[in-house]
């Protein structure tokens, strides 16, 4: 890749395709972090509660945690894999993971018939149904599981999870409450388990490139990082049903699809899809917390950025007239040491910037990153450099030094072998994480958060503190016992 092009100053890198990377961070503290946390597979096989090889009703399946005689591995390396919420997207994980030859699916969870009974078939012979993921959870064979139920269940499975022994795929956005993302976090270290948190653009090549970039130094001082993702609903929204269904023709439990979130009448689009259960606050926190783990976690990679310090958001339902109660736009400002960033949500108008391309609605999303000696603007496929004047003669783009991945689920798997971090482990995560739910509750207040990073509290703000800590409608509780570190 060349330097300047000609006297426009402008650099442009196209999506190249690429398979195999870890997808570290190779700054070292986190190097470092990566070894402190490296678990032998002796280590974890002493501790773990599914070192045993157990026979089910089904063809003999032996456990890739198994060990043979000596402390050798087990001539099978097979990895037993469940999922739980069989919809969309988790279903796409699934077929990512058993197209892999060591990848064997045992079992599958979901509380609606029909998408329960589709994952059962697929791969019939070796996976066995369950309508209730602590029933699931209970194969003693099991490696890993991959969440891909809706956002307010999150939590509580993936805490599930990890005190059942299992590894841990789980969906975006990792939580939906501060005091969620920590309890994760803290869960999956107390437990030893691996996770993988599937922000999946976290994979590409073309972010690898943009890090690659930053982290040169080429664009100098970055002060301000924005990012944004837009669409258009309007005017109609998801719509407004019609005709009521009641669940139970559906074959659904529509109580246990609520769990702990708040119980409310059925409505066919909620659970349609992760695109329109979006617009629903109880169920997914919006557009904010389905976007932007995929788009800061690129700046939040590159810059290496913490908690921040100041968290200030401001929003609401202005336009939109459908079933749903989601803001409709929503704008945030974090502010860290020594930089800001910014989002931007809306569901009202589409206009992308530089990324706008033909004037028709469509989702655009991208992030800049404005430094001293130029610009650099970013989306999922392409980055382009704007210089400040003569501020980026003769600055070269960096050689590539960051791997390219095996996939973002292949990582997971291996990671599930060899015990290392995976790149997106809710301790990395968090950084993430976190930023957008106390952008979701200074909304919800109306008022700036203050948040110390060191303690890992909020400040001075007593109501924030409590409402970060979600309530459950019961019987479900909040496992406050992983609060702390």
């Amino acid at each position: 890749m060349g330097g300047i092009i000609g006297d426009l100053r402008i650099l442009y890198f196209a999506l190249r395709p690429g398979r195999d990377i870890t997808g570290a961070n190779t700054n070292s503290a986190h190097m470092k972090n990566q070894q402190k946390n490296k678990v032998t597979r002796r280590e974890f096989l002493k501790s773990a509660s599914t070192a045993t090889a157990v026979a089910i009703a089904m063809p003999t399946i032996i456990p890739s945690t198994a060990l043979g005689r000596g402390g050798k591995p087990a001539p099978s390396e097979r990895i037993n894999i469940g999922i739980i919420g069989c919809g969309g997207m988790g279903t796409s994980n699934l077929t990512a993971c058993a197209r892999e030859p060591d990848v064997v699916v045992t079992a599958a969870c979901d509380v609606w018939d029909a998408r329960l009974d589709v994952v059962v078939e697929r791969y019939k012979g070796t996976c066995k149904g369950y309508k209730d993921f602590r029933e699931m959870l209970q194969q003693k064979e099991l490696d890993g599981v991959i969440i891909g139920t809706p956002p307010h269940w999150h939590a509580l499975q993936a805490i599930a999870a990890c005190e059942a022994g299992k590894d841990i795929y789980l969906q975006k956005p990792m939580t939906m409450h501060f005091g969620e993302s920590m309890a994760v976090r803290n869960a999956v270290n107390r437990h030893q388990r691996i996770c993988q948190v599937g922000t999946q653009i976290h994979a590409t090549e073309n972010y690898r490139r943009v890090v690659e970039y930053i982290r040169s130094g080429n664009l100098g001082s970055i002060g301000t990082v924005r990012t944004f993702n837009v669409l258009n609903q309007t005017p109609n929204g998801v719509g407004r049903v019609k005709t009521p269904t009641k669940p139970e023709d559906l074959g659904l439990d529509w109580d246990f699809w609520c769990g702990p979130a708040p119980l409310r009448p059925f409505n066919r689009t909620i659970v349609s899809d992760a695109y329109n259960h979006s617009s629903w606050m109880d169920y997914s926190g919006g557009w904010t917390p389905g976007m932007a783990p995929h788009i800061i976690d690129l700046p939040i990679w590159a810059l290496d950025l913490g908690f921040p310090l100041n968290i200030s958001s401001a929003g609401g339902r202005y336009i939109l007239k459908d079933d749903g109660d989601i803001y409709d736009n929503h704008e945030v400002v974090w502010q860290y040491p020594k930089m800001t960033m910014t989002w931007m949500s809306s569901m009202t108008n589409s206009y992308g910037f530089d990324f706008h391309g033909a004037p028709k609605r469509e989702r655009r999303l991208g992030t800049y990153f404005h430094g001293s000696n130029g610009t650099m603007f970013a989306d999922y496929g392409m980055f382009k450099i704007v210089a400040e004047g003569e501020y980026m003669d003769g600055k070269q783009a960096p050689p590539v030094s960051i791997p390219p991945s095996p996939g973002h689920e292949r990582e997971w798997l291996n990671c599930i072998k060899s015990r290392q971090l995976p790149s997106c482990n809710p301790n990395y995560h968090v950084r993430v994480d976190v930023p957008i739910q106390l952008s979701l509750l200074s909304l919800k207040l109306g008022r700036s958060i203050r948040f110390d990073p060191v303690k890992e509290q909020i400040v001075g703000d007593r109501q924030a503190a409590r409402m970060a800590i979600p309530k459950y409608r019961a019987p479900w509780k909040f496992p406050e016992k992983y609060l702390k570190a």
